[in-house]
């Protein structure tokens, strides 16, 4: 039997099919996956929203400047519902055998998590609202830099436009700010309060991508089980420390327990919620996404804190918008090892005919067996010269 190694090339045919009309394009971007990861992205914020604006009236109607303790209250609900499941199960994901495991690595990724939240909070006594609006954004690069060289997560041209567009758009809701006068903050010690901005955006992008890497190879209930026990005990500890003579001084009323109600219900449902998306999506989309929570706080804010209005705010939500339905147009690709990719393609697509071994420090080519000729059992044909 003779067998021929040959190439074999496609050649596209010129079937006349008419080019796709703008409705056809307009349909292939916007698919469903697409608008579910927009409307999932927009649900965080709408968490956001909803956590800012009880911290609001907590802090300005009622005087209870209490975010460690706000804080806590989370931490304490994800222990009762997370850490207890995490408690009773058998086996591997059981809450002793992860400890075991892993339990130093939890322990500073519930430090980081809680630093985090604490530094931005903190920062809005020493800086204005337009500084934190824009240096939380920081955390954009960190969760880039981070995915890239941790998660090996490799990005094309569109997602970096995407992310700059986001980040424009932030720009434009703070210069509408400007413009406005409406500069919340005491603006004392800028410098101090920006760096604190700076430290909490670093710390919320290394959580994120710790929180995405746990969720897409362990569990979502192993990580919020982690977060609520470490983070009940470490926030505990800081708050006997730094917050317990402002409890104190908390003027308790139903209408405050009833805010304090609201708040740990909102930033419950946002922490249980957030690995369910980042498991869909990832990090940087995520924290893209949450970029619009600012402009829902300020549409709010029209209503029920008489703000003014500027036609600059749409303009800021629309760039944003737009720059997460390009970054989200295109997928992410994971960088891997070059021997691993040649091992599962020659796996996936072994040929039927055994193929012949190639001498050493070769590279496979790329290339299809035919047999052209006759099959086995038949008589081989002779020539007579």
């Amino acid at each position: 039997m003779i067998s021929v190694i040959s190439t074999v090339e496609s050649v596209p045919r010129d079937t006349g099919t008419p080019a796709p009309s703008l409705y056809q394009r307009i349909r292939s971007v916007f698919t469903r996956d697409l608008l579910v990861t927009l409307a999932l992205g927009q649900v965080l914020s709408l968490l956001i929203c909803a956590i800012g604006l009880t911290s609001k009236y907590l802090a300005d109607d009622f005087h209870a400047n209490t975010p460690v303790f706000q804080s806590f209250l989370n931490y304490i609900l994800l222990f009762l519902v997370y850490t207890t499941t995490l408690a009773v199960r058998q086996g591997e994901g059981n809450l002793l055998a992860i400890l075991k495991q892993r339990w130093w690595k939890y322990m500073i990724l519930g430090l980081i998590d809680i630093e985090a939240n604490y530094l931005v909070l903190k920062a809005y006594q020493y800086t204005t609202l337009s500084s934190v609006q824009l240096l939380d954004c920081f955390v954009i690069p960190v969760v880039l830099l981070l995915s890239w060289f941790f998660l090996l997560v490799r990005y094309k041209a569109v997602h970096f436009v995407g992310a700059i567009l986001c980040l424009l758009g932030i720009g434009c809701m703070v210069g509408a700010d400007v413009l406005l006068g409406r500069q919340q903050g005491l603006g004392e010690q800028k410098l101090f309060g920006d760096l604190l901005v700076l430290g909490g955006a670093t710390l919320c992008g290394i959580s994120n991508v710790c929180e995405e890497f746990i969720v897409k190879n362990l569990s979502r209930v192993e990580f919020l089980g982690m977060m609520g026990l470490f983070g009940s005990f470490f926030s505990g500890i800081q708050l006997a420390i730094m917050e317990h003579k402002e409890l104190l001084k908390v003027p308790w009323d139903w209408q405050i327990g009833l805010f304090y109600v609201g708040f740990s219900a909102f930033m419950f449902s946002l922490y249980s919620f957030m690995p369910v998306v980042m498991k869909r999506t990832s990090a940087t989309s995520v924290n893209l996404s949450l970029l619009t929570a600012d402009l829902y706080s300020l549409f709010c804010g029209l209503f029920l804190f008489h703000y003014k209005f500027s036609g600059l705010y749409l303009l800021s939500f629309f760039i944003i918008i737009l720059g997460l339905v390009l970054y989200s147009s295109s997928s992410t690709y994971v960088s891997q090892d070059p021997r691993v990719y040649k091992q599962f393609r020659n796996t996936a697509s072994q040929p039927a005919t055994e193929q012949p071994p190639l001498s050493p420090g070769v590279l496979e080519p790329s290339v299809t067996y035919t047999s052209l000729g006759p099959e086995a059992g038949d008589e081989l044909p002779v020539r007579v010269a």
